[in-house]
């Protein structure tokens, strides 16, 4: 998983190589045996694009691209570009349950039509439970107009309305609150857990256990919910459920900003960044210049801290009794 901005050569070439790979491997193998099928496993991330999924979508593009490139040579090869299935796989496990989900004996059903037919691509998907409750402007552009969704667009999308009237109406305290209700029963929902009580604002979304996939998820169900255009990026962006409730009541009432909500959001997500797992393996003298950096943001933000030089061993070190005396008076006060 992961968005373009955040891929590797390294993360694209772990995605790529088992379908990439593995995929031209078996057809420079097989083009000289008489095959009766040549079929190809991909996914509907590479039709429709989905967001959160750059390297995936493209490994997958790839299965469709090189079905049509045998068949052009008079060779089978059908690639299908599956949907979910019901039955939960590794990659699933932490996505919701769907009625867009494939039940086994549909999926099976798909793959005996689609080795029979004459096309080289085939997307097994229920397209319009894919697309239920998407904002027109969000559904992809390979399937506009070709789905019975629009007759039902009007009916969501002026419930939709009446939702962000609600919010609107209320005061920007009260609706940070019912803002906070909608994410965390949106986020607990993406997650599988029944309790939205219990879900931690101050955690990062990492650490509730979201991936690139949930993110989009989350990001889909908060734009179907409010009407408010988000980015793919949002989990990213607001790495918190609560600096993500401070941002969406803003874009939802449209008020200025709060200049304490501003700050302690950006110190969420601060936070989020620097933790255990991503100073580990940081060089000391990196580790040196961060901490200096954060004394500096702690000396603007509170007026009682005088951030200590970053030499503060050798400065220590050259000082007679007095000024050791001074500096412990100051860091006793301080305390």
């Amino acid at each position: 998983d992961g968005v373009v901005g955040g891929l590797t050569a390294e993360r694209v070439g772990a995605v790529l190589r088992p379908k990439v790979d593995g995929a031209w491997h078996l057809h420079e193998l097989t083009r000289d045996r008489d095959l009766a099928w040549f079929v190809l496993f991909s996914s509907a991330a590479g039709v429709l694009g989905t967001a959160g999924q750059a390297a995936y979508a493209a490994a997958n593009t790839f299965l469709d691209a090189l079905a049509r490139h045998r068949r052009k040579r008079g060779l089978p090869g059908v690639s299908l570009a599956w949907g979910t299935w019901a039955r939960r796989s590794t990659m699933t496990r932490n996505v919701a349950e769907s009625a867009a989900d494939l039940s086994t004996e549909e999926a099976l059903r798909s793959f005996d039509a689609a080795v029979r037919g004459p096309d080289d691509l085939l997307v097994p998907l229920r397209l319009d439970h894919v697309l239920s409750g998407l904002p027109a402007d969000l559904v992809p552009a390979p399937v506009r107009g070709i789905t019975t969704r629009p007759a039902r667009r009007a009916a969501a999308e002026g419930g939709t309305a009446g939702l962000r009237r609600r919010f609107t109406d209320l005061d920007p305290v009260d609706r940070v609150g019912a803002v906070r209700d909608l994410v965390t029963t949106q986020v607990a929902a993406v997650l599988g857990r029944a309790d939205a009580a219990t879900l931690r604002a101050d955690l990062a979304f990492t650490e509730l256990g979201f991936d690139s996939l949930t993110a989009v998820e989350l990001r889909n169900r908060l734009t179907a919910a409010t009407g408010v255009r988000l980015p793919a990026t949002l989990v990213f962006d607001h790495p918190t459920p609560a600096a993500l409730c401070a941002h969406l009541a803003e874009r939802i009432g449209g008020d200025r900003p709060d200049p304490g909500a501003r700050l302690l959001a950006g110190i969420d997500r601060l936070s989020a960044v620097a933790t255990p797992a991503s100073v580990e393996g940081v060089g000391l003298e990196e580790r040196r210049q961060a901490a200096d950096r954060l004394r500096a943001i702690l000396s603007t933000v509170d007026d009682r801290w005088d951030a200590p030089p970053s030499d503060l061993a050798d400065a220590l070190g050259e000082a007679d009794d007095d000024e050791l005396f001074a500096f412990i008076d100051q860091s006793t006060g301080r305390l």
